[in-house]
Order: C-alpha cells, then structure tokens, then sequence
C-alpha cells in the first residue's frame, strides 16, 4: 500500500441529477368514501356501551348466583327462591349473549345480525320483566328466610341485611336490562339509519 494514497481524501459520487416535478402545476385530486357504517358515530358508541353494560349484568347476576350456592349450610336447610328458581344463572346467558350481539352488530352490520340482535334483546327484555316478577315474589316469600332459622339477633341482621342486598342489586341490574333491551328491540328507532331492516 502507497502512503500517499492512504492519506488521500475520498469523494463521493452522487447519481446524476434528479428531477423534482414542479408541484404547482399538479392538481392533486381525493376521493372521499364514507367510514361510517350504516350507524351514525354516535349510535355506534352507544351501542358498544350498552352492550358492555349488558355483560356486566350478566356477569353480576351470575357472581350473585353462586353467592346464593353458598346459602345451603347451617342453620339454612334450604335455599332462597331465587337461586330455586334458577334466575341468576338463566338471566346472566340471555344478557351477556344479547350484550355481545349488540358489541357485534356495532363492529359489522348485517341484515342477519340486526335481526338476532333485535331477538336476543328482546328475549332478554323478557328475561328481566320475569327477573323483576320472580325477585318480588323471593322478597315475599323469603322475607323471614334468614331469621327463622338463626339462633342470634345479630346474626340474623347481618345475613338478612346481605341477602335483601343482594335481592335489590339483582332487582336493579333486572330494571336496567329491561330499559336497555327494550330500546333494541321493540322500538325500530335506533335502526332508522339502515334502509334494510
């Protein structure tokens, strides 16, 4: 190796020059494709909303369900009307089904899927409607469950004042699904943006 090539600077070689189009002559031109889906924004979020609200109904209600599982023991020989009558777990498919529907037609809209969503609400409308019936009659026929059968005052406050919380949070949870699923199903209003249903 020569030493005077070893201290020689070194050039770079650029391509030959590029040509730049002049951009004040080009018109651009874009195309606007509507996004929206056949839901208005606004509906859109809604029903995501609510169809979220309407699994953590359904999820609650089953939670209390299994609570009421545990009610079989000493001094109790037998369980509330409300687990007997299955409520808990039967209400908790048809809201978290008819939540997921409405989550699902938000994400894509089918004639099909309009349709199951509007039958699983209102089955589910009529799931809570029964709901609210059966907790009722469970505060009547229940309302000396708890006291009956235990030994001391305190006791029995306690247990009582936690099983009649119970009956009015699935009492409420029940209202709520009745107003959601009655919107979705029996009234067309949300669906007047789409021309097919």
């Amino acid at each position: 190796m020569d030493s005077n090539s070893a201290h020689n600077p070194v050039f770079l070689v650029f391509p030959p020059e590029i040509n730049v189009p002049d951009l004040r002559s080009t018109e651009f031109t874009a195309t606007a494709y509507d996004t929206s889906g056949p839901f208005p924004k606004s509906l859109a979020t809604k029903m995501k909303i609510l169809g979220a609200m309407q699994i953590l109904f359904g999820v609650m209600n089953f939670s209390f369900g299994v609570v009421f599982l545990f009610t079989l023991e000493n001094p109790y020989p037998r369980f509330p009307f409300i687990f007997v009558s299955g409520y808990p777990f039967w209400s908790s498919v048809l809201f978290i089904n008819s939540g997921a529907f409405l989550v699902a037609l938000e994400r894509k809209t089918t004639k099909t899927l309009v349709k199951l969503s509007r039958l699983m609400n209102f089955l589910s409308a009529l799931g809570a409607l029964a709901g609210v019936i059966l907790i009722t009659f469970g505060l009547i026929l229940d309302q000396h469950f708890f006291c009956g059968y235990a030994k001391t005052v305190t006791h029995c406050q306690a247990v009582a004042t936690l099983f009649i919380g119970i009956l009015i949070m699935l009492m409420a949870f029940s209202i709520a699904e009745l107003f959601i699923s009655l919107s979705f199903s029996v009234m067309r209003r949300p669906f007047y943006c789409c021309d097919w249903c």
